[in-house]
């Protein structure tokens, strides 16, 4: 079956005012959008479009056929979203299986309410993802290396003295030497315990990089010249401050003045993402988006806990305990390519994997003027149900029964459209644009 659904996008503070409106072709409504919701996760599932009978959900339609429309029986084990990033999310770290089936039994035993917003699990289900850019994306994804964060620890103090800031200086120089031993992991989680224990000299490190930031230029040079700063032990050429850390460190610095957060994100990798790249965030990985729109699948969970950049309820405790606080090489992860126009991404877990199509029309294609990596038809395996959406375009979908005289489903799907793909036969799409497609993982 081939069924349209649809939703409606999320309003959270941190979401575009004009993307998913753009997207969806639907009319601003002049609050941020920021998330669509494409599965069966109970806290917003898909509707079918226009359905007959009132408003139903993709949940009902699981459940009036788990065998036809369900995977083994059940919901979807992953959740397409679209993101339209306006203002950093938080940071946060979802759960790996066992610590969130742990989680949730542990609140439910205690009597937490679901909604409760204290509470940090609301399902018992891992949280991995993977997330594909449609425009530029900028994200904190990892933990880097700690001499990285010592480095630009120690060239913000320097800026932070030459802008007056003493006192604010040589905070920076005690957050700096707080990330100096021989034990990296070790000093990470006790990095996060300490910049939420109310501890002054954090106070007075956010401060002094408020009034640092602006005195990097946009190349990333700090102003004045270190040799007017005896007390600072950075000199040239390490004296150069990345300049798309500067840029990220004001914004969140506007947008969250006297956030622990503006210090725990400097232990991370800052990505930036052209459209087509990705970023696959394993579960107990420290990360946060920053900007863009893009395409994201998971499994199917909202277990989310928090450190910092948010107005939102932080267990930091409960991060400490369950982050992992190892570092990693390249948060970027690389798709594969199937067949011509047809590109996958395959973490190496069980809940999904996200297809991604480029069509073309055939008269492009056989004079050469189709765009990079289109084909005219792709075919997509669905031995298992797919969540489909057009991002740009629009696409024909077909599927023929077997047979020689098979009946054929046919849709028609143009730009912020969505369908539901029950398992059987393969797919034929067709036409000009782009569509991603989430399906079980293995």
């Amino acid at each position: 079956m081939l069924i349209f659904i649809e939703n409606t996008p999320r309003a959270y503070a941190w979401g575009s005012k004009d993307a998913l409106p753009d997207m969806l072709g639907l009319a601003p409504t002049g609050e941020p959008q920021a998330e669509l919701w494409l599965g069966t996760h109970p806290g917003s599932p898909a509707h079918v479009a226009k359905a007959s009978a009132g408003a139903r959900t993709l949940i009902d339609l699981v459940e009036s056929d788990p065998d036809r429309y369900g995977v083994d029986g059940g919901p979807l084990p992953f959740l397409l979203k679209v993101l339209a990033i306006g203002a950093p999310l938080s940071l946060q770290v979802h759960p790996d299986l066992a610590q969130a089936a742990a989680g949730f039994a542990a609140e439910e035993a205690a009597g937490v309410p679901r909604d409760a917003p204290h509470r940090n699990y609301g399902d018992p289900n891992h949280k991995p993802e993977l997330l594909v850019a449609l425009s530029e994306v900028t994200a904190l994804s990892g933990f880097r290396p700690l001499a990285a964060a010592r480095r630009e620890l120690l060239l913000l103090a320097s800026a932070a003295r030459q802008a007056g800031e003493i006192e604010g200086a040589s905070a920076l120089e005690r957050v700096e030497a707080r990330l100096r031993g021989p034990d990296p992991e070790a000093l990470r989680r006790e990095f996060l315990e300490w910049v939420f224990s109310g501890d002054p000299v954090v106070a007075r490190a956010l401060d002094a990089i408020a009034a640092a930031v602006p005195r990097i230029d946009p190349d990333g040079e700090p102003r004045g010249s270190a040799e007017t700063d005896p007390a600072s032990s950075v000199r040239e050429p390490e004296r150069q401050f990345d300049a798309a850390r500067a840029a990220a460190l004001r914004d969140l610095v506007g947008s969250h003045p006297g956030d622990p957060g503006v210090l725990v994100s400097l232990l991370l990798h800052l990505v930036r993402l052209d459209p087509g790249d990705a970023v696959y965030l394993r579960a107990r990985q420290l990360h946060a988006y920053l900007s863009g729109i893009a395409v994201e699948v998971m499994a199917s969970s909202d277990n989310v806990l928090r450190a910092g950049l948010t107005p939102k309820h932080i267990d930091i405790a409960e991060l400490c305990r369950i982050v992992d606080t190892g570092e990693i090489a390249e948060p970027r992860f690389p798709g594969e390519r199937v067949a011509r126009g047809l590109v996958a991404w395959r973490p190496d877990v069980p809940d999904f994997a996200l297809l991604r199509a480029r069509l073309c029309d055939p008269e492009q294609s056989a004079s050469g003027a189709a765009p990079a990596d289109s084909a005219p038809s792709v075919d997509v395996s669905a031995k298992c149900p797919l969540v489909l959406m057009v991002t740009s375009g629009r696409v024909r979908v077909e599927r023929r029964a077997e047979g020689e005289h098979g009946l054929a489903e046919v849709a028609s799907a143009r730009r912020g459209q969505s369908l539901y793909v029950s398992a059987g036969d393969p797919i034929r799409l067709t036409g000009h644009g782009e569509v991603f497609l989430a399906t079980t993982g293995g």
